[in-house]
């Protein structure tokens, strides 16, 4: 193999290891703050992916796709806030038992509902948006344009999401609730005011990763089924409820796969992802990043 060839493929792994820590964070943002596990996080996806192809085929053109994306984010995260209003809220506002139970059920639920309405309302059809950037170089690498507009975009992406984290009163409020959710409500913090916002913002990131990805895997009402699966591999690679370990967890992902498939086979691309998985969990049962159990 020749060093062009290698450093396609080291690229091409950058890429969508990105991707797929935009996902993760998407679903252990929520899980960190609610303590539970949106099951529907593909379907978002898939959502967002039908939305971009929609504005760009019948209202924006292709010269104009990058308006779609944060178009798509914004009416997922709208769907978001229904959707947490009226199914899992009452789940955290009144005496139920097990509510966390209860309410990654109702997300299970979401997950069926919205692919079989995406089979009804599109057909089990493929669709492919205009390609959204011609292909590049990067010195002189040649790259695919629409995985080169990917990978800059999640990068702007998760750059604004570490801002909001890290620098807004909101972003340390929820990084208390994710610490401790009894402390936080010591200085009057109210919790249940705040639970919705990861979830708001959750599936947004989700819809985000859906609009970009949508004319390299195109878009149908399964497209998110994938990304759910490896949004679940990569937390527990990184550790459950560590943002920092979804983001590393899937640059090691999209690394072990691309690498993988031009030395061993491409046939086994979603075998190697797995074998990764259970080594560290035979070495480290939390995960990379993930905080080892108390024991008093």
């Amino acid at each position: 193999m020749d060093s062009l060839l290698l450093s396609q493929y080291l690229f091409s792994g950058l890429v969508i290891g990105v991707i797929y820590a935009l996902m993760a964070v998407g679903i252990t943002f929520i899980y960190s703050i609610m303590k539970m596990i949106n099951w529907s996080m593909g379907e978002f996806y898939m959502i967002g992916s039908y939305i971009q192809y929609l504005l760009i085929i019948y209202l924006l053109g292709a010269e104009y796709w990058y308006v779609g994306i944060p178009l798509a984010m914004v009416l997922v995260f709208l769907l978001g806030m229904v959707v947490q209003r009226l199914l899992l809220t009452p789940m955290y506002s009144g005496g139920i038992e097990r509510r966390n139970e209860y309410a990654t059920i109702v997300t299970i639920g979401l997950m069926v509902f919205f692919r079989n309405l995406a089979v009804v309302l599109a057909g089990p059809y493929q669709y492919s948006p205009p390609d959204y950037y011609p292909p590049t170089y990067i010195g002189t690498l040649p790259v695919s344009g629409n995985r080169f507009v990917a990978f800059i975009g999640t990068l702007v992406i998760l750059l604004a999401f570490y801002l909001v984290i890290k620098k807004t009163w909101v972003g340390k409020a929820l990084r208390g609730a994710a610490q401790n959710r009894v402390g936080i409500q010591t200085p009057g913090r109210n919790i249940q005011r705040r639970d919705p916002l990861p979830s708001w913002r959750g599936v947004a990131l989700a819809a985000a990763a859906g609009a970009l990805l949508a004319p390299i895997f195109l878009v149908y009402p399964e497209n998110g089924a994938i990304s759910t699966m490896k949004g679940f591999e990569i937390i527990v690679i990184g550790g459950l409820g560590s943002i920092p370990g979804s983001i590393v967890g899937g640059l090691l992902l999209g690394m072990v796969e691309s690498l993988g498939s031009v030395l061993v086979s491409p046939s086994f691309r979603d075998v190697y992802g797995f074998l990764l998985l259970l080594i560290l969990l035979v070495c480290r049962p939390t995960g990379l990043l993930g905080e080892r159990e108390r024991v008093a």
